[in-house]
C-alpha cells in the first residue's frame, strides 16, 4: 500500500515528484486555498491567474497539472478543486478535503512520491487528507501485467497499468505533536482495511468463494489476535443452519459462516456485526437476466466490510469486544440447487417459504443474526448489497438503514455523515409485513414489489433476538462503483460502510453507543 509519513518540509523546499495544492471556486474566479502559500510566491502571487487562463475554476475534482516554476524543488505543481470557498471564519469541509486528496492521489499514478499541501486547519483535517490520499491510490493490478509477450510488449510502450502513488508526504502537519501522529496511524489502518475489503470484492469468484474468503479471514486472525471460528458444510448441518445451507447447496463449493471476535481486557461492551457473503450470485433457480450477472462478484461486499472492520478494531486495540460474522455461500442453479416453493427451516427454528432464489441475501442473514444474538451483544449491525429497490430509492452512492431503535438509527445516520458516507435513515413499515405471509410456512422470503428493499429489512427483524439493539445497512448501491472513479472512489468494490462500522466502534468503546 501507498506509505503516509507527515513532513518536516516546506513547499517550497520538498524533494518530490509534484506537490498538490488545494485550489477552491470564488465568486470571480478560482482562489488559492491556505496550504499553498509558498506556492503561490513562487509564482510571483499570480497561481489563481494562471490556474484560470489554463480552465481551472476550483470546481470539485477538477485536476490541474502545471510546471512548477524556479524556487520549488519538485518539477510539477498539482492544483486540485475543493469546491465552493467556506463561509468567513470556516474551515473547508472534511469530506471536501478527502476527496480533493483522492482525486490528486489517483492523477498521480506512477509517480513515487507526492507532497500534499492542502489546508490543514485541524487534526481532523490532516486525518482527511490522508485518508483521502490512500484511498485514491488504490489499484487492483492482480490480474494484470501477466508475463506473456504482450504484456511485456505494453509495459515498455507504457500501456501496462500504472503502479499506485508509492508515497504521501502531508505537509501542514505537527510530526511531532501525539495527536497529528495517531491520526496518521489511524488513517493507515482503517485505510490499508478498507482496501483489503476492496481486494476481496474485486477478486473473481473462480478465486473467492466461501473455503478460500474463510481461509483469508483464518490467516488475518492469526495475523491480528482474533479468534477465528469456521463452520464448515457438516458443521452447518450438525447445527441446523437451514439459511446457508438452503442458499449454498446448488454449488460445488459449500457455504460456510465465520466467525472472527476480537476482545479487549478493558471492554465493557459488544458490538455484533453480521456481513451477507455471496461471493457469487446468479440468482440460482430464478435465475438473473442477461447483463445482471457480470458484477454479481460483489455480493460479498457487506462481509468484507464486516471483516476490515474487526481487524481494524483489532490494530487500532479499541477498547470494546468487536465479533465479525461472515454468512458466505454461492448462489448457483443446478439439479441440487433450492427451488421456489421449498421450505427451508432456519437456525432459529422458524420455516422460510423460498418464492424467489434471487431473494438469498436474507436467509443467510437469517441465520447468522439469530447466532450472533445468542451471545447477547449490547447491538448488532448488518451489513448487506440486500436489494435492487434500495438503489432504485436512493441511488448508487447513498445506503439505507434500517433499525429497531430509533436512537440508534440516527446514530449510525450521523457517523456515517461525519465520516464522509453518504447514508439515509429508511422506515420498518409494519403494514409492508403481511405481503410476506405465507400459507405453508412461518413466513415467505418475498412480500410486495413496492417497498423491496423495507420488506427485506422486516425479514431480517424478525430474526432479531428481544431487546438487542439492530440496524440493518442495505448497501446494494455504493458497494461497487460501475463508472468512472471519481473523488478517492476507485472503479470496482469501494469499501463501502467500514468508515462508518469503525467509528461506530470507536464510539461505542467510548460509551456513546446511541
Amino acid at each position: 500500500m501507498t506509505a503516509l509519513t507527515l513532513s518536516t518540509a516546506g513547499a517550497a523546499t520538498l524533494r518530490a515528484d509534484a506537490l498538490v495544492v488545494g485550489v477552491a471556486k470564488g465568486a470571480k474566479g478560482p482562489v488559492v486555498a491556505p496550504g499553498a502559500e509558498a506556492v503561490d510566491k513562487a509564482f510571483d502571487g499570480k497561481l489563481a491567474t494562471v490556474l484560470e487562463a489554463l480552465g481551472a475554476s476550483g470546481a470539485e475534482g477538477e485536476v490541474t497539472k502545471l510546471p512548477a516554476p524556479a524556487g520549488l524543488k519538485v518539477p510539477v505543481v498539482i492544483a486540485v478543486g475543493l469546491g465552493s470557498v467556506p463561509e468567513k471564519d470556516a474551515a473547508f469541509d472534511a469530506e471536501a478535503l478527502r476527496r480533493a486528496a483522492g482525486s490528486a492521489a489517483r492523477a498521480l499514478a506512477g509517480s513515487k512520491k507526492a507532497g500534499f499541501a492542502l489546508p490543514v486547519a485541524s487534526v481532523e483535517d490532516a486525518e482527511a487528507v490522508a485518508e483521502g490520499a490512500l484511498l485514491g491510490a488504490y489499484a487492483f493490478t492482480v490480474y494484470q501485467g501477466g508475463e506473456n509477450k504482450l504484456a511485456s510488449k505494453d509495459k515498455k510502450n507504457g500501456n501496462g497499468p500504472k503502479s499506485p502513488l508509492a508515497e504521501v508526504a502531508l505537509l501542514g502537519t505537527k510530526p511531532r505533536d501525539k495527536a497529528f501522529k495517531a491520526a496518521a496511524e489511524r488513517a493507515v489502518a482503517v485505510v490499508e482495511e478498507i482496501n483489503r475489503a476492496r481486494d476481496l470484492i474485486n477478486t473473481p469468484p473462480n478465486d473467492l468463494y466461501p473455503e478460500s474468503f474463510a481461509a483469508v479471514a483464518t490467516a488475518a486472525g492469526k495475523e491480528h489476535g482474533i479468534k477465528v471460528q469456521v463452520l464448515d458444510e457438516k458443521a452447518l448441518v450438525k447445527g441446523g443452519f437451514g439459511g446457508l445451507l438452503g442458499v449454498g447447496q446448488g454449488s460445488t463449493h459449500g457455504p460456510r459462516l465465520v466467525k472472527l471476535a476480537y476482545t479487549h481486557p478493558k471492554a465493557e461492551k459488544t458490538l455484533a456485526l453480521v456481513g451477507k457473503g455471496i461471493t457469487y450470485d446468479s440468482g440460482g433457480i430464478s435465475l438473473k437476466p442477461a447483463g445482471h450477472n457480470e458484477t454479481m462478484k460483489c455480493d460479498m461486499s457487506g462481509a468484507a466490510a464486516v471483516f476490515a472492520t474487526v481487524v481494524a478494531a483489532a490494530r487500532l486495540g479499541l477498547q470494546v469486544n468487536v465479533t465479525g460474522w461472515l454468512a458466505l455461500a454461492e448462489n448457483m442453479p443446478s439439479g441440487n440447487a433450492t427451488r421456489p416453493g421449498d421450505v427451508l427451516r432456519m437456525y432459529s427454528g422458524k420455516t422460510v417459504e423460498v418464492l424467489n432464489t434471487d431473494a438469498e441475501g436474507r436467509l443467510v442473514l437469517a441465520d447468522a443474526l439469530t447466532r450472533a444474538c445468542e451471545e447477547n451483544p449490547d447491538a448488532i449491525v448488518d451489513v448487506a448489497t440486500l436489494t435492487g429497490a434500495m438503489v432504485l430509492a436512493l441511488g448508487h452512492r447513498t445506503f439505507g438503514i434500517m433499525a429497531n431503535d430509533d436512537a440508534f438509527r440516527t446514530s449510525i445516520h450521523e457517523i456515517a455523515e461525519e465520516v464522509g458516507e453518504a447514508s439515509w435513515p429508511m422506515p420498518l413499515p409494519a403494514d409492508l409485513r403481511k405481503g410476506m405471509d405465507s400459507p405453508t410456512a412461518d413466513i415467505a422470503n418475498m412480500g410486495e414489489r413496492m417497498g423491496g428493499g423495507l420488506v427485506a429489512g422486516l425479514f431480517l427483524q424478525e430474526f432479531v433476538g428481544e431487546g438487542i439493539a439492530w440496524a440493518h445497512l442495505d448497501i446494494a448501491g455504493p458497494a461497487f462503483h460501475e463508472g468512472a472513479p471519481y473523488g478517492y472512489t476507485p472503479k470496482g468494490g469501494t469499501g463501502s460502510a467500514v468508515r462508518t462500522l469503525v467509528k461506530l466502534a470507536e464510539r461505542t468503546a467510548a460509551g456513546d453507543l446511541g
